[in-house]
């Protein structure tokens, strides 16, 4: 089943606009963006001809990128349901060390895991936001949704494929690729392996 295009809406109305847009962060239109004007009674055909085939514009996707601990990861904005401030968490006992607890999204409970836990944190020193990711539940009738910590929400980025690359870290069996934006590189998480390397409790 294909994801919701309505997935990610919030997170998109809270970072999207950081790196999408033409215009910086005060509002004023960036110096790169130009646009060249067109005559007023040139034909439509021609019109699109100006904009160049269609072909040869590679397809763009958008990811989410944050910081955990020392590493940098990304999902698929459709896979990122909202980015939420440190929320009140509760523990559970018995759990895994990479299990932060649990903590109540409008009255859906999520497990929150920490994938940076094998760095080691300083005690007291909580990272600042969550990232719920939705992944569609083939047996269940709504998605199951997971809380990844993250120390630093970077933003959102449109790329094409060739800032894609296939290889991946061999210990990092939970992602897929690496992303490449801003002369860095962030790890593709994919949120099924991400499940089965960090079960969260069932619920």
């Amino acid at each position: 089943m294909s994801p919701s295009p309505l997935r990610g809406k919030i997170y998109c109305a809270r970072y999207g606009a950081l790196h999408n847009g033409s215009k910086d962060r005060n509002g004023t239109m960036n110096e790169d963006f130009h646009l060249t004007p067109l005559s007023a009674d040139v034909e439509s055909g021609d019109q699109l001809e100006a904009l160049g085939p269609v072909d040869e514009r590679p397809p763009e996707s958008q990811y989410c990128v944050f910081r955990s601990g020392r590493e940098r990861f990304c999902f698929p904005v459709l896979d990122v349901e909202e980015v939420l401030d440190w929320p009140i968490v509760t523990k559970l006992p018995l759990s895994p060390a990479y299990l932060v607890g649990i903590f109540n999204l409008r009255g859906t409970i999520v497990p929150l895991i920490d994938i940076a836990i094998t760095e080691g944190r300083r005690p007291g020193l909580l990272p600042k936001h969550v990232v719920v990711a939705a992944l569609r539940s083939e047996t269940h009738h709504e998605d199951l949704r997971l809380g990844i910590a993250a120390d630093e929400v970077i933003g959102t980025y449109s790329v094409s494929n060739e800032d894609l690359l296939e290889q991946a870290p061999e210990n990092v069996p939970h992602c897929i690729g690496l992303l490449r934006h801003d002369d860095r590189l962030a790890l593709l998480i994919d949120l099924r392996r991400l499940l089965e390397v960090f079960p969260g409790p069932s619920i």
